[in-house]
């Protein structure tokens, strides 16, 4: 009888660093940026399991995709992927991923970008490009509940353009030759599309030798705090708005504790800042409008 220590483990996955634009040679392969729940998917001889980027067990969650793993043509794998919750056009909606698994489990999807074990071999040390040819020849035809991270060589550039245009998050891009690392480095880079959007602006957070800030909002709800280049039209633009009053309700204790000069309601920033976040990133000011 086998000893349960003998099963496959969870590894530690490998992240991407995010970068503001993409590389631009063909040493690099492309692919989406599917926006879910990083997930990894073992089978060994019990079974399959799915697990979270930090190695929690949420087989329970995803048993649909558990039991499609189980079904593939091997005895044994370590697969890295994304689960997701796709739209009829095959895009990811984040935004329904919590239901989903809670209520149907059978409309998510897992799909695979890498492979790390495979009927006892560990492919780690192996190309990029290789580990992704061996991916598919497991998984293929990969267009079910689970499916496979199609990729492009080289032409990042037109790649990420693509991505942006139909309103995707943005690419990772690999080294073509890199081995798979857990952690974080040089050889995964993320590049994410940007939003332009409209924000309350509640005030202004200026500190001697740091970038200057806009507290913006939306719907009555701090949303972040993107930086402003205060021009001299700008800066006499807001001195007229400038109020001696306390800061307004629900901010953050770090917000509303700091220097902000705080501006009577009215005005409107047009914001460009990272698709896909929660709170505003990498955030800047493009234009301020009063209503």
């Amino acid at each position: 009888m086998r000893n349960a220590a003998e099963r496959l483990k969870f590894i530690k996955p490998q992240e991407p660093i995010l970068v503001l634009e993409p590389p631009l040679s063909d040493d690099w392969l492309h692919e989406i940026k599917y926006d879910g729940f990083r997930t990894q998917l073992i089978l060994d001889w019990a079974g399959a399991r799915a697990f979270t980027r930090t190695g929690i067990d949420w087989s329970k969650r995803y048993w649909p995709v558990v039991d499609a793993a189980e079904k593939l043509k091997a005895k044994s794998f370590i697969l890295d992927g994304e689960m997701i919750a796709p739209e009829p056009d095959g895009r990811p909606n984040f935004h329904a991923m919590h239901s989903r698994m809670a209520w149907n489990a059978e409309l998510l999807a897992f799909v695979a970008f890498d492979i790390m074990h495979l009927d006892g071999q560990d492919l780690r040390a192996l190309p990029a490009i290789e580990r992704k040819a061996i991916l598919w020849e497991m998984v293929k035809p990969a267009d079910g509940i689970i499916q496979y991270s199609q990729h492009v060589e080289g032409n990042g550039a037109a790649f990420y353009a693509a991505a942006d245009s139909m309103n995707l998050e943005g690419i990772v891009s690999k080294r073509r030759t890199a081995p798979y690392h857990a952690g974080k480095g040089d050889s995964w880079v993320k590049t994410k599309c940007w939003d332009v959007a409209e924000f309350e602006l509640l005030g202004i957070k200026r500190e001697p030798g740091k970038i200057t800030e806009a507290i913006v909002a939306r719907g009555g709800k701090y949303a972040g705090s993107p930086a402003i280049a205060m021009t001299k039209q700008i800066r006499e633009r807001l001195l007229t708005r400038m109020r001696d009053a306390p800061p307004p309700a629900g901010l953050p204790n770090a917000i509303a504790g700091a220097a902000v000069e705080w501006l009577q309601p009215g005005l409107t920033a047009t914001v460009r800042s990272l698709r896909g976040e929660a709170k505003l990133r990498h955030g800047s000011v493009k234009a301020i409008r009063e209503d």
